[in-house]
């Protein structure tokens, strides 16, 4: 193999490194390497996928540093490391019993009131990234995530938890209700015609 052509090579799988890196980073599950090919948008092959992973795992382990990527068969995450469980767990524990920040009120409201929502509906709406606060409002068990395998998208909606919190039967007895679900400039909006 020539000079080049390694080249080429050693850049693609770097990028994609980089690329499953920073999916791994963002993603508050695990993800497959479809899902990780769709997501790069080249024409990844699971193997070079798979390499990836792999060679991401090494470097972390090599790294020792506070996060890992660890892999089973099918899929991979990245999670903190073992030697920070009592620290992890500290910070999740004030994170699920505090105050809900502003942002998470904003969101918790928009999925109460618009879901079953998607992401991208959600994100368009608020005008930023709502990964976080969408993993935030899961664990503290107000909000639950279900894929529509024929859309091949995942749908959020307030759990029964959140109902009870706020002691209504039902989310369509939320204060409103009708008027801010059915509201046209929202749907206006979420269709992009503004």
């Amino acid at each position: 193999m020539n000079l080049i052509c390694r080249f080429g090579l050693y850049y693609y799988m770097s990028n994609l490194k980089q690329q499953i890196e920073s999916l791994l980073f963002i993603s508050g599950k695990p993800l497959t390497p479809n899902k990780i090919g769709e997501l790069v948008g080249e024409k990844a092959s699971a193997k070079d996928i798979n390499n990836a992973i792999d060679e991401l795992i090494k470097d972390y382990k090599e790294r020792a540093g506070g996060t890992r990527i660890i892999k089973s068969p099918g899929q991979a995450q990245m999670v903190t490391s073992s030697d920070n469980s009592e620290v992890i767990q500290n910070f999740i524990k004030d994170e699920t019993t505090g105050e809900l920040t502003k942002p998470s009120i904003e969101a918790l409201t928009i999925i109460a009131y618009r879901g079953p929502i998607a992401k991208w509906e959600l994100e368009r709406i608020r005008g930023i990234n709502c990964s976080l606060i969408l993993r935030n409002l899961m664990l503290r068990g107000l909000v639950e995530e279900k894929k529509d395998s024929r859309k091949k998208e995942i749908y959020y909606s307030v759990t029964l938890n959140f109902l009870k919190h706020l002691g209504v039967p039902e989310v369509k007895d939320l204060p409103d209700y009708e008027k801010l679900r059915n509201n046209e400039d929202i749907k206006t909006f979420l269709r992009g015609e503004v």
